[in-house]
């Protein structure tokens, strides 16, 4: 695993391709309370940029420009909360989402699991450890587990998006996902201004 780690903001040569896989690290699971302290990414290659925010400011252009670029892939697993909290600190708009979490959900009928751990295990065959899942993101200095255990949850998301393709087209349902994944956005702009409940429920 090649991890790189980067200081505020993404470098603006960096090429990372038409797809890539993203994931965050906050304070907490409250995107609007818990400040966003990581974001990782992958380009599919073993490879994980690790970004490490300026939380003083918020300003990180390059990574906002590629997360609104709309020709850019962006693979997340569980994109509500991602998404959100990069459009609360980052005020980052980001477009072409893919959510691994409701392609399995969609796809994977015969389980109710659907956690990064149980994709990574069933398609890749990797038992990963969450054991640094609730660990300090805030830190200055981050320990090699703690950048290991987030690189983790990046670089099999490629992978698993085209497994999790190749079954929704055998069942006839990527077209069912891709306007779930449409309304992503929205559901975003919901849980930002608090409606946290199913809008359609009775």
């Amino acid at each position: 695993m090649d991890i790189k780690t980067h200081k505020d903001d993404l470098p603006s040569d960096l090429d990372l391709g038409n797809e890539i896989a993203v994931d965050t690290e906050a304070m907490g699971l409250e995107p609007k309370r818990d400040p966003l302290t990581l974001v990782q990414i992958s380009s599919g290659n073993q490879d994980c940029h690790i970004i490490q925010l300026d939380r003083k400011n918020y300003k990180a252009k390059n990574l906002v420009a590629i997360l609104e670029n709309p020709s850019v892939k962006k693979i997340f697993h569980y994109a509500r909360f991602d998404v959100a909290v990069l459009k609360h600190f980052l005020k980052a708009n980001t477009q072409n989402i893919f959510c691994t979490k409701v392609a399995s959900k969609i796809a994977r009928t015969y389980t109710d699991k659907h956690g990064l751990k149980d994709l990574v295990k069933e398609i890749i065959g990797v038992d990963m450890s969450k054991q640094m899942q609730s660990s300090d993101w805030g830190a200055e200095n981050l320990s090699e587990k703690q950048l290991k255990y987030a690189a983790s949850d990046v670089i099999y998301l490629h992978k698993i998006k085209a497994e999790l393709n190749k079954m929704l087209i055998r069942e006839n349902r990527i077209s069912l996902l891709n306007n779930c994944l449409k309304f992503i956005e929205t559901r975003v702009d919901l849980d930002l201004a608090d409606y946290r409940n199913d809008i359609f429920s009775h």
